[in-house]
């Protein structure tokens, strides 16, 4: 089946030494997830590297223009948004835009070193300057913005529930999950609103570095369900459409942002640019519908909440 056989393929690619990262290489950075596609991403967007740009005043550009590329920090199994296929390639929506943003900084998208960094650790990547900016599903919330500065909003999701295809004992949705088993990623936003509002028994919660493991978990029934964003959710539905789905009853909004270095208004500011550009000139609705749209879910970019 193909959800057990993408289950074994994260399994194994989580044990790998080495991460395969667009042509280089680079350590695992603690439980990315590795692969969890077998389908090969085809063409990535091909974006224009703007020229003689300069962001005065921001010293992660500096760093970076320095360099040569940039460093990004992302997810590696979330279907449709960020993950890696079997070749290596990374792909998603979540890819494609770190990948405008570089082109939109003039530094070359195909030269991005990704680093993997598990929800839990990623305003501590930030803020230690192991990555430049990071793009994957992270959630804008008051408690993060005293810690990171965020770029955007570039997305806007809601927290769900996903299932076995044939359990219909959840289909109220989060009302309907007190005595199940719940599992989400450690660090996340789901996870925490589960626990802050009692959603089940602490007993009946579980968390990992990866939704990937909690895919599996329920797959082999060990937990009830899996949480979070349903734009996450619909890719792994979307990927096991005979033994998975999403209950459709969100029950948050979800804004993803850019998280930046905290002190460093120039970045944010610029990276905001360049996501209002892309709403107006096409690209953003070009890259959905190449990577998250293929669920069958229309898109639209929101408005920036600029500060």
């Amino acid at each position: 089946m193909r959800m057990r056989h993408l289950a074994a393929t994260v399994g194994v690619a989580a044990l790998a030494l080495t991460a395969v990262a667009c042509g280089k290489e680079e350590p695992a950075a603690g439980g990315g997830g590795g692969s969890t596609a077998s389908d090969s991403c085809g063409d990535l967007h091909k974006f224009t590297t703007a020229a003689d740009v300069n962001v005065a005043g921001s010293p992660t550009f500096t760093k970076a223009k320095t360099r040569g590329n940039l460093v990004v920090g992302v997810k590696a199994d979330q279907p449709n948004l960020g993950y890696k296929d079997a070749d290596g390639k990374r792909c998603g929506f979540d890819i494609e835009v770190a990948r405008m943003v570089s082109a939109g900084l003039g530094l070359d998208p195909d030269k991005i070193e990704y680093k993997e960094i598990p929800s839990a650790n990623r305003e501590t990547a930030i803020a230690g300057g192991e990555i430049d900016y990071y793009v994957g599903t992270y959630s804008i919330t008051d408690k993060r913005k005293a810690l990171v500065g965020f770029a955007g909003p570039y997305f806007v999701a809601g927290q769900d529930l996903l299932v076995r295809k044939d359990d219909t004992s959840l289909d109220a949705g989060k009302e309907a999950l007190k005595g199940k088993k719940v599992c989400s990623a450690t660090g996340s936003t789901p996870i925490q609103r589960v626990k802050d509002e009692q959603l089940t028994e602490a007993s009946n919660i579980s968390e990992f570095k990866t939704y990937s493991e909690c895919v599996s978990q329920l797959l082999d029934n060990k937990t009830d369900a899996v949480t979070t964003d349903d734009a996450i959710l619909k890719g792994y539905a979307a990927t096991a459409p005979d033994q998975l789905r999403v209950v459709g009853k969100p029950f948050s909004t979800e804004k993803y942002g850019i998280g930046v270095p905290l002190a460093d208004k120039a970045i944010r500011d610029q990276v905001n640019t360049i996501l209002e550009k892309s709403a107006t000139d096409g690209t953003w609705k070009a890259i959905y519908d190449e990577t998250l749209g293929k669920s069958g879910s229309p898109g639209t970019p929101p408005p920036l909440e600029k500060y």
